[in-house]
């Protein structure tokens, strides 16, 4: 058996793009469009971890998607948490979990799934803004 991906459901192609690539630093893999389906699958990883992927499945009806908690969070590792936060939260990303354990945090995506970041090896020493920023929201 082999992990292949997970796969969630998104409402604006442009704006998840944005996010999983531009902000979180993933790269697309591939991309197929179902005229007979109507949906566009997106798969993405991360670079150089292409066995990892996530599946951005676009449905072109429009239809409403819950924040299900059931469905829990994608996990990514980072070499450096501050600066993968300080990365998201410039580019207006709320950061829901500061790393203030300098080990993990997490964020949301543009269709509201929680993404874990943690901490490549040991956690970082606590450093400021991080140690006192208040969580926001739900994660």
């Amino acid at each position: 058996m082999k992990y292949l991906h997970t796969m969630v459901r998104v409402k604006d192609v442009d704006a998840s793009l944005d996010f999983y690539c531009n902000q979180l630093g993933l790269v697309e893999l591939k991309r197929r469009d179902s005229e007979q389906g109507r949906f566009t699958l997106i798969f993405l990883a991360a670079p150089g971890d292409e066995d990892a992927q996530v599946e951005l499945t676009h449905n072109w009806d429009p239809e409403e998607y819950d924040a299900g908690r059931n469905f829990g969070h994608l996990a990514y590792q980072v070499d450096d948490i501050y600066a993968a936060c300080q990365k998201l939260m410039d580019a207006g990303v709320t950061i829901n979990r500061p790393p203030r354990d300098g080990h993990m945090a997490f964020v949301r995506s543009p269709d509201n799934i929680s993404i874990e970041l943690l901490q490549k090896g040991d956690a970082l020493p606590a450093q400021e803004p991080w140690a006192s920023m208040p969580s926001v929201g739900h994660w």
